[in-house]
């Protein structure tokens, strides 16, 4: 997930790309085609019923197979991303690239996607076991990076930003340290340990997390601070432009300690990682089936919702409904119940599946496919109207991955979320993965045609949630090939004298 599409916090170098537009004006609660013509000012529970009863996307014959995304995953995920990005000169990952993957601009090197670079390449080790030396390489020059550059080594925490050749870029909000810069430090760490087993990397994790415990942690009211002075101070009321609290850097320490505690099963990551989903499950969410996005110190929401219409519009990044984050949090959830030791948890499931039905019933393209970026509960409706008709890559990734995860936790909806997800992929494999030229455009082109000649890569777009959409698919294809193999064979004999 991303710092948002109406502008990214903490960052005053940001990335403009082509396509990044706010569209006021459209409503949805839309229905996948050939469902039945619903006019989008229903009630809402009437709209549910409909969706749940009668409204999935066109089957089309074949599917996706596991070859179509292994095949994308090495085209458009590995080969067209590595070894380009590697900064052999100066450490770390490149991060700037033309449509057509020319490098670009000053290269600055943002800790977050250096870090999900780290990430990315570590869970590819694992997934290509013939090319495990490569890439497990390819990581730790970037753990190198992430040690002897973007950590602190006077007041400690990760740095926000760096110049290509590593000198600190402290103007405006980039001086802060971020608690979403912490998170992916760990959860980049965490994914190098794991496949390398490397006891180095594993102590900068841990005083990494004691760091961001001792700075970054809210005793009183629970969560994190999500900004601190260079020298950790937090800012417990945020600052001047943004709250103190938020679900992305939220739900991203959710993630980081799910992947710390797999390789650390320290007491306290265990007690903060079930604090966070708590948090993300019971109070960051609205009743409705979204996250709200903004808090302040005790978890009360901002919102601008009874505004005029001007102050609502002009806060629109601070107050809306992110339908990527939305289905990218019901795998979150997911992912750290099991980690606790809870499959199973009914209420987890319970939250999962609102967030993912909230956004098919608002945020779905029912004429071509995929989620829009934003909608508004606008005073007065019951229906959510859109806001942002852009498409960003990385909700579609994770929508992606989100449904077909679905198919597979809620068995009595697991044919409806399976025509999702192969419509989802019919909409990435059109309008996202450019055959050209390699890799995915940061905009569908269905709404966001000046997306073709945008950046391939900036600080704010990697391979992270792209890859892991596609690896995560691929497993949970391979686990419906393993049950198929299982059900198909012959039974046993009895053994004898059984």
């Amino acid at each position: 997930m991303e710092l948002g599409w109406m502008g990214r916090v903490g960052s005053v170098r940001q990335e403009q790309d082509d396509g990044g537009r706010t569209k006021g004006g459209r409503e949805t609660g839309s229905m996948p085609r050939p469902a039945p013509c619903v006019p989008r000012t229903w009630p809402l529970s009437l709209l549910l019923t409909l969706f749940l009863a009668a409204c999935t996307p066109e089957a089309e014959p074949g599917g996706v197979t596991p070859e179509t995304l292994a095949a994308s995953l090495r085209t458009h995920q590995v080969d067209a991303w590595y070894p380009r990005v590697i900064d052999p000169e100066h450490g770390g990952y490149l991060s700037r690239f033309t449509y057509d993957w020319q490098p670009e601009g000053p290269q600055d090197k943002m800790m977050v996607t250096q870090a999900r670079h780290v990430w990315s390449l570590s869970r590819l080790a694992a997934f290509y076991p013939a090319e495990a030396d490569t890439f497990r390489a390819m990581a730790a020059h970037g753990v190198a990076f992430l040690r002897d550059v973007l950590w602190d080594a006077e007041h400690g925490g990760f740095r926000h930003l760096v110049t290509r050749e590593g000198t600190p870029i402290t103007d405006g909000g980039n001086r802060f340290k971020l608690a979403y810069d912490q998170a992916f430090g760990l959860y980049g760490l965490a994914a190098y340990v794991a496949v390398s087993g490397d006891t180095a990397a594993l102590a900068l994790a841990q005083e990494a997390f004691r760091w961001l415990e001792a700075h970054s942690h809210d005793p009183e009211h629970g969560g994190y601070f999500q900004f601190m002075e260079p020298d950790g101070t937090p800012l417990p009321d945020g600052t001047a432009a943004t709250p103190p609290k938020d679900q992305n850097s939220s739900i991203h320490l959710l993630e980081a300690f799910t992947a710390l505690y797999a390789v650390w099963p320290d007491p306290l990551v265990r007690e903060r990682l079930r604090e966070m989903r708590d948090l993300v499950r019971d109070v960051l969410p609205d009743e409705r089936g979204f996250l709200r996005l903004f808090f302040r110190r005790d978890w009360s929401p901002v919102s601008f919702r009874d505004s005029t219409a001007a102050v609502r519009e002009a806060n629109y990044r601070l107050d809306h409904v992110s339908f990527g984050h939305d289905v990218e949090t019901a795998f979150l959830l997911l992912e750290a119940s099991a980690a606790l030791g809870e499959p199973d948890d009914p209420a987890t499931r319970a939250v999962a599946e609102r967030f993912v039905e909230h956004a098919l019933a608002h945020g779905w393209d029912a004429e071509h496919g995929g989620f829009y970026d934003a909608g508004y509960y606008l005073p007065g409706t019951d229906s959510v109207t859109i806001i942002s008709d852009t498409k960003q890559w990385w909700a579609q990734a994770e929508a992606l991955h989100t449904l077909l995860l679905m198919a597979h936790e809620v068995p009595a909806q697991a044919a409806r979320y399976r025509e999702y997800f192969e419509a989802q992929w019919r909409h990435i494999d059109r309008y996202l993965i450019d055959h050209e030229h390699g890799g995915w455009y940061p905009y569908a082109l269905d709404t966001s045609p000046a997306s073709r000649r945008a950046l391939k890569a900036q600080i704010w777009k990697g391979n992270y949630h792209t890859a892991r959409a596609l690896m995560g698919c691929l497993r949970l294809l391979g686990t419906e090939a393993a049950r198929s193999a299982v059900s198909a064979a012959p039974a046993r004999p009895p053994a004898a004298g059984g």
